[in-house]
């Protein structure tokens, strides 16, 4: 299990480094436009996690925790759109 973790941080340093390489390469953009686009990828990152945990949870309590968890972060996605 430790191994599975571990590839999914290294998974997410890649893309936060894919990230901000793309977003040196495209036109200037504001430093709150770059902040804006992080925050927007970092939630996504964690919408997969939580969506790959709720596809193997079995407690009907944790299965209803992770649903609330995914329908916060899909509001907090909607909100920076």
């Amino acid at each position: 299990m430790a191994r599975g973790w571990e590839s999914k941080d290294i998974e997410a340093q890649v893309e936060l480094k894919k990230t901000v390489m793309e977003a040196q390469n495209k036109a200037q953009k504001t430093a709150e436009q770059v902040r804006r686009d992080t925050e927007i990828r970092d939630l996504q990152l964690s919408r997969t996690r939580i969506q790959n945990d709720l596809q193997v949870a079995t407690n009907p309590n944790h299965r209803k925790s992770l649903e609330a968890a995914l329908a916060h972060l899909d509001k907090k996605i909607l909100d920076l759109k």
